[in-house]
C-alpha cells in the first residue's frame, strides 16, 4: 500500500504540480481514505519528501569514454524531452512551488543537482581537464536551461543545441570529440588534444 500511494503521488505532483494536488485527491485516486494514507505518510509534507526521494537517481555506471557519456547526457534530455508527460525536472519545480523556505524540499533539490555536477566533474577529471569543476559547472548550467527552454518553447531540439553548446565547451577544454558525434559514431575514440588548434 506504501508503495502504491507513493507511485500515485509521484504521477500527480509531478503531472499536476505538488500544490495542486491535496492528499485527499492521492487517497481518492487509490480509493483508499486519507486516514489509510496517513497511517503510511503522517502529512503531507513527508509524502513530498518520499516523493523527491524516489525521483533521487544516480547517474548509471557505463564503460563509454567519458565524453561520450557527457555528450549522451543531452542525447537522452532530446528523447525526455520528445514525451508528452514531461513536465521539467521535478526538484526544480518542487522549489518553485513551493518556495525557498521549504527546506528540506531546497536541500533534496541541491542534493539532486550536485550529484549530477558531481558526476560530470569526475567525468572531466578523467579526462585531466585543468578546471573540471569549472567546466561541471557549465554543462549542469547547459542542462538546466535546455530543459528550462523546451518547456517554454515546447522544442526538443533544445537538447541538441545545449549538446553542440557542450561539444564546443569540450573542445575549449582540450577534449578531442571528433567530427562526428556520439549519435552518429557511438564506438569513436574520444581522446584529449595533443595540442590545442589556434
Amino acid at each position: 500500500m506504501k508503495e502504491r500511494i507513493l507511485e500515485t503521488a509521484d504521477r500527480l505532483f509531478y503531472l499536476r504540480g505538488i500544490r495542486a494536488v491535496g492528499v485527499d485527491t492521492v487517497a481518492a485516486e487509490i480509493g483508499i481514505s486519507k486516514r489509510t494514507l496517513y497511517n503510511h505518510f503522517p502529512s503531507k509534507d513527508e509524502l513530498i519528501s518520499a516523493y523527491l526521494a524516489r525521483r533521487f537517481h544516480k547517474a548509471p555506471v557505463s564503460d563509454k569514454p567519458p565524453a561520450q557519456q557527457i555528450l549522451g547526457t543531452f542525447d537522452s534530455l532530446e528523447r525526455r524531452f520528445a514525451s508528452r508527460d514531461f513536465r521539467g525536472c521535478p526538484f526544480v519545480n518542487a522549489v518553485a512551488e513551493l518556495g525557498p523556505e521549504d527546506r528540506a524540499v531546497k536541500e533534496i533539490a541541491i542534493a539532486f543537482k550536485e550529484s549530477r555536477r558531481v558526476w560530470f566533474r569526475d567525468l572531466l577529471m578523467q579526462l585531466n581537464v585543468a578546471d573540471a569543476e569549472g567546466l561541471a559547472t557549465q554543462l549542469t548550467l547547459l542542462v538546466d536551461g535546455s530543459i528550462a527552454q523546451h518547456l517554454v518553447r515546447g522544442d526538443p531540439s533544445m537538447a541538441h543545441a545545449a549538446r553542440q553548446a557542450a561539444r564546443v565547451l569540450l573542445a575549449n577544454a582540450g577534449i578531442e570529440v571528433g567530427e562526428q558525434d556520439a549519435q552518429q559514431n557511438p564506438g569513436g575514440v574520444m581522446k584529449k588534444r595533443a595540442s590545442r588548434i589556434k
